[in-house]
């Protein structure tokens, strides 16, 4: 009997350990952003949570080599349980077989657990659900209010058209050498947000073809040249853009919501950051869109009992707390609708936070896809959009390198 007894209790120690040492490894990018919102999330779950450990994997550098990492790591047979990758990243793990679908788990509940029809729609392909979103951004004009007073403008009558936005920058840009009017990245996701304030699209609904080739696009991709030519556009890069912006040199600065804290923190006391929403050059309001960047969050484990608790982490990530954490330490707007609809969440923090709301709004009004091109090449193509921008931004014809870039691109994709 004492034997049995003292099996017992070793088989129960045992139960109880095993459960205390599910270990989660996690993969995330861009720690510039996410790096402070990733341990909070964890702290935060494994409060909840105490039977299971988060372990957070060293952060990639860009979402592109995330997946890269991601993809070298299945092979190796060293993936993490959990990733976040970007929203136009997950059908590469997909297109390879490792992505495990969360229908099973989600069943019935969607509406329940705040994920909507339109949430549901970034991580869904061919009838499953293979990621959900856990942040959303938007291209939003980032704008320094003394530099543009300074150069004779007013935040009360700020330009609402692209024309006016680059003849208020270029009164910038003049104001002195060390001072810049405006700029904007050379990236597919930036081209893609000036295409859908056209009404274009890239692709045809069923991805056969490449349609920004088309006025939309050639306009869009011209832009990259007019801010150049005519506002003076410096050809420097990402890093030096996000530091120029909060140190005052850079009136007006067009890039990802997500970086509003970081922008705004960095201004100090120097200038109050304001946010716009990117101007809309179309008069067909229903065409336009902007793609959605940010991340997705996708199960990469095959182990059915760290399945069970990387869902249970997903779903606190994907959840009103979790999405709460997220929006409040990045200019992320939520993944989430419990977390809109109840203000009990953020509404504080709107109420606090308008630069917040202006990118949340334009979210809400006109949320598009990120579009992801298909097949093993879809990174490849993304590199070869942004370098057609930076041969735009540097001189050269925006119709006939945008329609040079289409072909190249279909042939790239098989699409001829």
């Amino acid at each position: 009997m004492k034997t049995l007894v003292y099996a017992t209790a070793f088989t129960l120690a045992a139960t109880v350990a095993s459960a205390a040492e599910t270990e989660i490894r996690v993969h995330y990018a861009i720690p510039t952003i996410w790096a402070e919102s990733q341990d909070k999330l964890a702290a935060a779950f494994m409060e909840k949570h105490p039977d299971i450990k988060i372990t957070i994997d060293g952060p990639a550098e860009s979402y592109a080599d995330g997946v890269q990492r991601l993809l070298r790591e299945a092979v190796a047979g060293t993936a993490p349980d959990v990733a976040y990758v970007g929203l136009n990243r997950w059908r590469i793990l997909e297109d390879r077989d490792l992505t495990q679908p969360l229908d099973g788990f989600i069943g019935d509940k969607a509406a329940e657990l705040g994920y909507t029809p339109a949430l549901l729609s970034l991580g869904s392909y061919e009838g499953k659900q293979h990621a959900l979103g856990t942040s959303a951004s938007t291209l939003v004009m980032y704008v320094n209010p003394n530099l543009v007073e300074q150069a004779g403008g007013s935040m009360d009558e700020f330009p609402s058209t692209f024309y006016g936005v680059i003849e208020l920058a270029a009164k910038i840009d003049a104001l002195g050498d060390n001072i810049d009017g405006v700029w904007i990245g050379r990236h597919d996701w930036r081209f893609q947000s000036l295409l859908g304030s056209h009404g274009g699209r890239p692709m045809t609904e069923d991805e056969t073809d490449i349609t920004f080739d088309s006025e939309p696009g050639i306009k869009a991709a011209g832009l990259y040249q007019r801010f150049t030519d005519e506002a003076g556009m410096k050809t420097y890069g990402q890093n030096e853009a996000r530091q120029a912006l909060p140190a005052g040199t850079l009136g007006i600065m067009f890039e990802s919501s997500s970086l509003q804290k970081r922008f705004e923190e960095g201004a100090g006391g120097q200038f109050e950051l304001v946010v716009k929403p990117t101007p809309i050059a179309t008069n067909d309001l229903e065409s336009v869109y902007f793609p959605i960047g940010g991340s997705a969050i996708v199960m990469l484990t095959e182990d059915e009992v760290k399945q069970q608790a990387t869902w249970d982490y997903i779903k606190f990530v994907t959840g009103p707390e979790g999405q709460k954490i997220i929006v409040e330490n990045t200019g992320y707007a939520p993944a989430n609708a419990k977390v809109i609809e109840d203000k009990s969440y953020l509404g504080e923090f709107y109420e606090t936070n308008p630069n917040a709301l202006v990118a949340h709004t334009q979210v809400a009004n006109h949320a598009g896809p990120w579009y992801a091109y298909p097949g093993a090449e879809g990174v490849a193509v993304t590199d070869l959009i942004a370098a057609a921008m930076v041969e735009i931004a540097e001189g050269a014809d925006a119709e006939a390198s945008v329609k040079e870039l289409a072909e190249t691109l279909r042939v790239q994709l098989e699409m001829k």
